[in-house]
């Protein structure tokens, strides 16, 4: 019971890096970005390029697969994203669903269809004891990253001046403007902090998720539940969410494995039901 809890919350934790950045696109700047799997992606083929083709370590992919992706969603933001802002969000949609087939496409192309495989570090691998309970190595390695980038967001969104013109910015963009505040480039900054978060969360995904073309399609929904169920205000909200279904879809899969992924949809119906606008949630827009 124990260790399904720990592989539960450590799923879950996964699913926390690879939504949050939806979440601050999709919550704090009012963007409906369906390409969030495809970021998501970017990162896990820049993390086996790297290793498996350049022999570099595993450890230092991560903050590059963050890097490199989160310079991509700044060169995006600048170029194709800003000028939808204002649009629909059905045009949001359908622009972004594209720029999904097309990564699709352009990675079967480019690398291939088949599953991607990674060699972790040997201090990574295989499990230990702990009081009776099995322990993945990797598994503790992704919960102790993912609860210090859950805290740091944290803090940078409700602690800093960065976080308090972000949130200016997005409740009223022109008030903001004229109190000095470069909108502009604040919005292309948190764009590619959530781009790059989706990178650090693919890089992280390819030894747990595997990794193909279509990684982006397989994982959108699971994206959209965990934005969906915790609300899009707050960082707590999908923080919370994520462990919530990634314990649920754990412990039902091994317990009652017939139903499949059903838990997770269960799980998100019961919570709307209870709490609409998601368990955490603000009025307010840009």
């Amino acid at each position: 019971m124990l260790t399904i809890l720990f592989d539960g919350i450590a799923y879950g934790m996964l699913l926390f890096v690879l939504a949050c950045g939806l979440s601050i696109t999709l919550g704090l700047m009012n963007f409906v970005n369906l390409a969030h799997g495809a970021f998501a992606m970017a990162g896990g083929y820049i993390t086996v390029i790297m290793m498996n083709h350049f022999g570099i370590s595993f450890y230092w992919c991560l903050p590059v697969a963050f890097l490199a992706v989160a310079a991509i969603g700044a060169a995006l933001e600048r170029t194709l994203y800003r000028r939808l802002y204002k649009a629909s969000h059905l045009d949001q949609v359908l622009f972004s669903i594209g720029l999904v087939f097309m990564s699709i496409a352009a990675i079967d192309y480019f690398v291939g269809g088949q599953q991607q495989l990674i060699n972790l570090p040997p201090e990574l691998r295989g499990r230990f004891e702990l009081f009776g309970v099995g322990i993945g190595r990797y598994r503790l390695f992704i919960i102790l990253i993912c609860a210090i980038l859950a805290a740091v967001l944290q803090l940078a969104l409700t602690r800093t001046r960065l976080g308090s013109q972000l949130r200016a910015a997005v409740d009223d963009g022109r008030v903001a403007r004229g109190l000095g505040i470069n909108v502009s480039v604040i919005f292309t900054l948190t764009f590619a902090l959530g781009s790059g978060l989706a990178g650090l969360g693919g890089a992280l995904g390819t030894e747990i998720l595997g990794l193909d073309p279509n990684f982006p399609l397989k994982f959108l929904i699971y994206f959209m539940i965990v934005v969906t169920v915790g609300g899009t205000s707050s960082i707590t909200g999908p923080f919370v969410a994520a462990l919530l279904l990634g314990i649920a879809d754990v412990a039902g899969k091994y317990y009652v494995p017939q139903l499949g992924a059903f838990i997770i949809y269960a799980v998100m119906v019961l919570v709307l039901i209870l709490r609409p606008h998601g368990l955490f949630s603000r009025e307010g827009g840009r």
